[in-house]
């Protein structure tokens, strides 16, 4: 079969969209379909075209930003191309091109499945409002022409104002995580380096900085998490500075940030590979994730924090609170209640046994792999 994915970015950059479109992609191709990815070529310094990991890469050429939308000129020449040569184009939401696409699939009669991942949900302002407009007719008219859509979770699609107008053309398929196996070595190493031997108990945060991400309950919260436990340490893995629309953002939080720092207790790690991602979780006694709205839909860092038992505080936004319910790995905080995410750290760390199960359980339907075969199911069911 031949799978066109579409998206607005791809690998190098680093969310957990991307990750989640990378991982399928190639699951597929490992699966032996012809998978093409068509996204924007937003940095220079990767090829227009490429094959890794058995995947075709194309990127399109940006004329220039709007927000954190691209104009690419020629992608709808690219759009007819490939969709004419696939099976299947398998879009990626929130995206503003996805109409253009689910109309060309229906005129070339091929399957189209959209793969909602969250909401958008830009800071305030006249220009990021009227662009929030836009995305939202863009997803609507995609939602309507597309044969299908795929969710994370239930529990997210029943409160999303958007998802809840197509339930009847609606799957929750759980989302792709996959680590490399962590060597001891590295896991010595990543110790050695970040002392976690002895400033523990060690909280950890994998995400981007961003406003939604609720960097800003963390820090509320860690007086109590201090007085209790005065060596404790919190690891920030993922990109801080120079952040799409988050500059405003971090510069409002860094003052803070920076006392902690100073103090040894707050270390930033910038982007990890998958390897080193795999090192980083071994070291932490808890992750967090404090999301403040629907434009976290899941928080895939929880699985693969819960694949190396290591237990989760999650904020109760539907979808993200979820994997926490599912395993019992943790606990559940109201959204953005410092307060509540320092008790609820707090209790985990008091007694960590409570929280622990079995990784290889918890990992087993969020393999790729099977993530995949779950979406060649619903391919062979809509094409009946």
């Amino acid at each position: 079969m031949k799978i066109l994915t579409v998206l607005t970015y791809y690998r190098p950059h680093t969310s957990g969209l991307t990750i989640y479109a990378e991982r399928l992609a190639e699951a597929f191709a490992w699966r032996g379909h012809e998978v093409t990815v068509l996204t924007s070529h937003f940095d220079k310094s990767t090829p227009a075209q490429e094959i890794r990991n058995g995947v075709k890469i194309v990127r399109a050429p940006v004329l220039f930003r709007v927000s954190k939308g691209v104009i690419m000129p020629t992608f709808g020449w690219l759009a007819w191309k490939y969709v004419a040569e696939s099976d299947v184009v398998q879009m990626h939401l929130p995206q503003f091109d996805a109409p253009g696409f689910a109309t060309r699939a229906r005129l070339l009669g091929k399957l189209s499945i959209l793969t909602y991942h969250c909401d958008l949900l830009l800071p305030d302002g006249l220009f990021n409002w009227l662009v929030n407009q836009v995305v939202h007719f863009q997803n609507h008219s995609a939602a309507l022409l597309a044969d299908h859509i795929v969710t994370y979770t239930q529990d997210y699609a029943d409160n999303s104002p958007f998802l809840s107008r197509y339930k009847h053309k609606l799957s929750p398929i759980l989302p792709p995580v996959q680590l490399p196996p962590a060597q001891q070595s590295a896991i010595e190493g990543f110790a050695q380096k970040y002392n976690t031997a002895q400033n523990r108990p060690v909280i950890g945060m994998a995400t981007r900085f961003a406003s939604e991400k609720g960097v800003e309950i963390l820090l509320e919260a860690l007086p109590a998490l201090f007085a209790r436990y005065p060596n404790a340490q919190v690891l920030f893995a993922g990109q801080h500075q120079n952040v799409m629309g988050e500059e405003a953002y971090f510069a409002r939080l860094a003052p803070q940030i920076r006392e902690y720092e100073a103090q040894g207790k707050w270390r930033f790690l910038g982007t990890l590979n998958p390897a080193e991602m795999a090192a980083f979780y071994p070291n932490l006694d808890l992750l967090v994730v404090p999301s403040l709205n629907s434009t976290e839909a899941f928080g895939l860092v929880q699985i693969e924090a819960m694949m190396n038992n290591v237990p989760c505080v999650a904020s109760a936004l539907p979808g993200v609170r979820r994997p926490v319910q599912m395993t019992g790995m943790g606990k559940v905080a109201p959204i953005g209640d410092f307060a509540k995410l320092a008790e609820s750290m707090l209790q985990i760390l008091g007694d960590p046994a409570a929280y622990r199960r079995d990784p290889a359980e918890i990992a087993r339907p969020y393999n790729p792999d099977s993530v995949a075969a779950e979406y060649e199911k619903l391919f062979a069911r809509l094409k009946k």
